[in-house]
């Protein structure tokens, strides 16, 4: 398990153009930035050490208690500051994570920014349990740290944890033991929203992340967690929680390119289409429609809008854009365009 060595001499070769040679404490190659294999074996030796016939300069690395071998090419004053450098470089790199605090240890996890050692690591450190667990995104106005010590008081073990990511945006990792009492993470992300603003009146919005089966893969919740608090923003959806689920269709057109969502949205809106989405009352009063299943009724009650003043606005949709939103087709490609047009 030599991940984040690899990381850290791929991180030298791509901002200095030094491609360091690996080697196993037996001597054997492991891995090389540029993808070269060397000429050379390697002999015993210590501190840092310049073979004429390898044509080599070697040094050594102390890695998880195990000392690795490194090579870079030539010989000389120049290759041999390289190597005391490069030796403390790759070491303090690569063994970074070892010594931070655990809030700023879970943070990197949850963007990304760990290896698969790192994560073991930091499981093994605070007694991380093999259950299924899911991550919340969390904003609100209070400060940060103020937030997450709330949330602390909502951990059902250890391992449930509460951290600060950025600015005012907070992260609840939830584990789902056999005490695990509510239906699913939405169900607990929904008492947890209700909770704060009843006990200690802090209004939250929060995005709901897919259960993941290892801690492990709590990056991937945290990520879609966070995608589905980002979307109900962008899109001014009702409620404090929202699940990822909600927004896959959303992400799916976000993740092409934009020339792309373009053309699609040409192809979609005719002669004052574009026009009628830039009126936000027109716009409003569709999206409710399409929220209240397209009941009429019940629209024009949560609106307090007169039942002729509705149905006016719905034959204009259908006048200027073609599309009759009572009919359910025609709804679905509505919903389309306005995340097209709200996406470019």
């Amino acid at each position: 398990m030599y991940s984040d060595l690899k990381k850290s001499i791929q991180n030298v070769y791509q901002k200095t153009g030094i491609d360091v040679f690996l080697f196993s404490p037996e001597g054997k190659f492991l891995f090389s930035a540029a993808g070269e294999r060397p000429a050379f074996e390697i002999r015993p030796f210590s501190g840092v050490m310049q073979d004429e016939n390898a044509g080599a300069t070697f040094f050594k690395v102390m890695y998880r208690g195990a000392e690795y071998t490194c090579a870079l090419k030539g010989i000389g004053a120049v290759e041999k500051n390289y190597a005391y450098f490069l030796s403390d470089a790759i070491e303090n790199a690569a063994g970074k994570a070892l010594n931070l605090p655990r809030s700023e240890f879970i943070r990197r996890i949850l963007l990304g920014e760990c290896s698969a050692d790192d994560v073991q690591t930091y499981s093994i450190k605070y007694s991380v349990p093999e259950q299924p667990c899911f991550a919340l995104a969390i904003s609100s106005d209070v400060k940060s740290s103020e937030l997450t010590s709330f949330l602390a008081q909502y951990a059902g073990g250890d391992a449930d944890t509460a951290v600060v990511v950025t600015g005012k945006d907070c992260a609840f990792i939830k584990f789902m033991g056999e005490d695990f009492e509510y239906q699913s993470s939405a169900d607990f992300a929904t008492f947890l929203a209700r909770s704060l603003f009843e006990e200690v009146g802090i209004k939250v919005h929060i995005g709901v992340g897919g259960t993941v089966r290892h801690f492990e893969e709590i990056a991937a919740s945290y990520r879609q967690a966070n995608t589905a608090l980002r979307m109900s923003g962008i899109f001014n959806s009702k409620g404090e929680v929202h699940t990822y689920r909600e927004y896959v269709l959303i992400k799916m057109l976000e993740d092409l390119p934009e020339a792309k969502l373009s053309e699609y949205l040409s192809v979609l809106l005719e002669g004052d289409a574009k026009e009628l989405l830039k009126d936000e009352d027109m716009v409003n009063t569709a999206e409710e429609f399409l929220e209240n299943n397209l009941n009429v009724s019940e629209t024009s009650r949560i609106l307090y809008m007169h039942r002729n003043t509705l149905m006016y606005r719905l034959d204009k949709i259908e006048k200027v854009m073609g599309l009759n939103l009572r009919n359910f087709s025609d709804a679905v490609t509505f919903r389309v365009i306005t995340i097209l047009y709200k996406l470019t």
